[in-house]
């Protein structure tokens, strides 16, 4: 038996969450029955977080062990012939045996994309949340330095999963604008349930002027959840990384050509080479 881990992008639209659960389609399953169809093994797969239905990953991160013999890059490539619409594995490597998706992790980083043009944007809203109303960024961060720093963020979790405490630390909390909209990026070594849909919900009543720039701080003090902004939408969530005290997928994706994605110039731009 070998441990594996690998690195997994995908949209969120197409799954109900992360998670393996009877009667819907997850990411878990998706990828279970993959690695099934390829190695003939059943496998369990640990997923670094549990993502709800409509939440999208860039990197997420999954571990497991399996028998076969087939080389990293090999098992890769047939996994994504196999794993069907939606998700594909993006990096795939033996590591070491104590490895393991979720408990090895020291933190994950998300980001929630608003869309903030005039008119709908033609892209469907399972992708982005869209407000065409103005609002104050400024205002904005200064909610979000409240953030910073290690605190019991009872009032930010919704109920419906177990955990031991609400105290959770967050290093970074920013507003990125962009010329169509803006991300709201929080990194911390961990999160509560819709914890930071309920922050990018509050943010964007900040900055609609609907709450005060003080009121993270007061529901931090106090814990109570109904001061605060509503549950933003699941389609604009991205879990953007997953973070390790190591480093993990070391090196370029080499592909059978080299580096995908390189482009080369035309005959016509490379000058007269003789």
């Amino acid at each position: 038996m070998r441990n594996l881990r690998a690195l997994i992008s995908y949209d969120g639209s197409k799954f109900f969450g992360w998670q393996r659960q009877e009667g819907f389609w997850s990411v878990q399953e998706a990828l279970e029955r993959a690695i099934e169809s390829v190695t003939g093994e059943s496998v369990t797969v640990f997923g670094a977080g549990r993502t709800d239905t409509g939440v999208h990953a860039l990197r997420q991160v999954a571990s497991f062990h399996l028998e076969s013999e087939l080389s990293d890059d090999r098992l890769r490539h047939a996994v994504n012939a196999h794993i069907g619409e939606g998700a594909v594995v993006e990096r795939l490597e033996t590591c070491d045996d104590d490895f393991h998706a979720r408990f090895s992790a020291c933190g994950k980083r998300y980001l929630y994309w608003v869309g903030t043009s005039r008119f709908r944007s033609p892209f469907p809203e399972e992708y982005a949340h869209w407000i065409n109303q103005p609002l104050s960024l400024a205002a904005m961060e200064v909610a979000a330095r409240d953030l910073i720093g290690e605190h019991d963020f009872a009032a930010f979790a919704s109920s419906g999963s177990e955990r031991k405490t609400t105290v959770r630390t967050i290093t970074r909390a920013r507003i990125f604008p962009r010329r169509r909209g803006f991300a709201i990026v929080v990194q911390g070594d961990g999160f509560l349930y819709n914890m930071v849909r309920t922050i990018a919900g509050t943010l964007i009543d900040v900055g609609r002027g609907r709450l005060d720039t003080d009121c993270v701080a007061r529901a931090i003090e106090d814990g109570r959840r109904a001061p605060l902004g509503p549950t933003a939408p699941a389609g604009g969530l991205y879990l953007l990384r997953v973070l390790y005290p190591f480093p993990a997928f070391r090196g370029p994706d080499l592909g059978p050509r080299g580096a995908p994605g390189v482009i080369q110039p035309l005959d016509s731009e490379r000058g007269d080479q003789g």
